[in-house]
């Protein structure tokens, strides 16, 4: 059956506008706007009820099936780190290392390392004690102090892998996981120190008091090392990169490269983080460990059904078949890597969550691969680093890590919007510029 353009575009032009409509203006949960948009397209698309609910089963087992272990491995290992002290250990690390002088670059590279295996909205949270007391003895601004640790943060959720949107696109496009991860690293570099100076030069603009006040940090627990606090974040990483960039198949005959092989499938590396995590803490008692077992599970469950819900939605874009159609057009093949960009950016903006812009995008853009000459393998690598740059602006209202700030740094909502949202922007700028010279490097 062939689905002419009109109604193929159209399909695609509903669907979304009701996601953004459902969880932007009436507070719908991502899952349940997603799969009433997958039934608004099939519909537009005249599917039969029965095929369109075949198709949204299949797409969204398709993508839990891939993708469920790696969510629930990956939060898991951030509440251990937090639990046992981990991340703490990382700030006070890279606070010596910096100094108190320059804090908010301290705490703009601390969001950067403890955002590596944390969610940015729980890595806020945990680090948001550690720069008020920050603030008070340097007698920094807390506007730029707030901007500066979010930046880091924010960097790092929305171009890296294990994080969920980036990890859920990865999958949807079918790029190298191992790639995404070390060029997201790459990439989130500037994005977040593009934060960082913006942060400081809108800050010092503001009339916010500053207070100074000697406070000394004492930890509430036995602290493990830093060498302890630092393994389950960069080994699991090392395995995935090992795997990834070694050329495997040729030299499988060597023990140490089938071991690194296995080793570095991600959710056997973060099985090995989780491990290292337990190092942190002597003495677990068994009630304690069922419960930030049974706390990584819960909390993984709610990112996975968003995922099942986009991977439900590309299923039934991919009936459409889009790209047939527009395979030839020009235009669209002129905007290579931008579009994913600008898809992104527009859904990021208008629903508020970066996790659900860049999964939605993902299902848009992946039949779109081929006329954007992204259908190769470091093209789809570009593409969801492109989308990654889109998920990060614009972040206002509508976004919850936005309150998480405002409400753990006690900052009011204009100074935010003037600091922190405008940072956003020129940090999707400036990513999507470097992923752009990426682009013309690897390929």
């Amino acid at each position: 059956m062939v689905i002419p353009l009109l109604q193929s575009i159209t399909g695609l032009l509903a669907g979304i506008a009701l996601i953004v409509l459902l969880t932007a203006r009436y507070k719908v949960h991502a899952f349940f706007a997603l799969l009433m948009a997958s039934l608004l397209v099939g519909l537009v698309l005249r599917l039969p009820v029965a095929e369109i609910i075949t198709i949204t089963k299949n797409g969204f087992g398709h993508i839990v099936g891939s993708l469920g272990l790696l969510i629930i491995l990956g939060t898991t290992l951030g509440l251990l780190l937090e639990h046992t002290g981990s991340t703490a250990v990382l700030a006070g690390f890279v606070l010596k290392k910096i100094g108190a002088g320059r804090s908010p670059l301290a705490m703009n590279i601390t969001g950067y390392l403890v955002g590596l295996p944390i969610f940015c909205d729980s890595g806020y949270i945990v680090l948001s004690g550690l720069n008020k007391a920050l603030a008070k003895r340097s007698g920094v601004s807390m506007v730029i102090m707030a901007s500066s640790l979010a930046s880091g943060l924010y960097a790092i959720h929305c171009l890296m892998p294990p994080h969920p949107g980036v990890t859920a696109a990865t999958g949807t496009i079918h790029a190298d996981m191992g790639k995404v991860m070390l060029y997201g690293l790459l990439v989130a570099i500037p994005a977040a120190l593009c934060g960082y100076v913006w942060a400081v030069y809108a800050g010092n603009k503001l009339p916010a008091p500053v207070i100074r006040e000697e406070e000394e940090i004492t930890p509430g627990q036995q602290l493990p090392s830093v060498l302890l606090s630092v393994l389950p974040i960069a080994v699991p990483i090392l395995l995935i990169a090992l795997h990834s960039f070694m050329a495997l198949e040729t030299v499988n005959d060597n023990f140490l490269v089938r071991l690194i092989a296995t080793l570095g499938i991600p959710e056997v590396a973060l099985s090995v983080g989780i491990a290292l995590a337990l190092l942190g803490k002597r003495n677990w008692d068994r009630a304690g460990l069922g419960k930030i077992l049974q706390d990584g599970a819960e909390k993984a469950a709610g990112i996975l059904v968003i995922i099942g819900g986009g991977g439900a939605f590309g299923a039934i874009l991919a009936k459409a078949d889009i790209g047939s159609h527009l395979a030839q057009s020009t235009a669209i093949a002129s905007l290579g890597l931008f579009l994913p960009f600008l898809v992104t950016t527009v859904l990021k903006t208008a629903q508020g969550s970066s996790t659900v812009a860049i999964i939605t995008a993902a299902s848009i853009i992946q039949p779109l691969l081929p006329a954007l000459g992204l259908d190769s393998d470091t093209g789809r690598i570009i593409c969801v680093l492109a989308m990654g740059a889109g998920s990060m602006m614009i972040s206002h209202t509508n976004d919850a890590y936005f309150w998480v700030i405002s409400k753990f740094s006690g900052l009011e909502i204009k100074d935010m919007l003037r600091v922190y949202s405008i940072g956003t922007i020129f940090m999707g700028l400036i990513s999507v510029f470097f992923v752009y010279i990426l682009s013309m490097m690897i390929n």
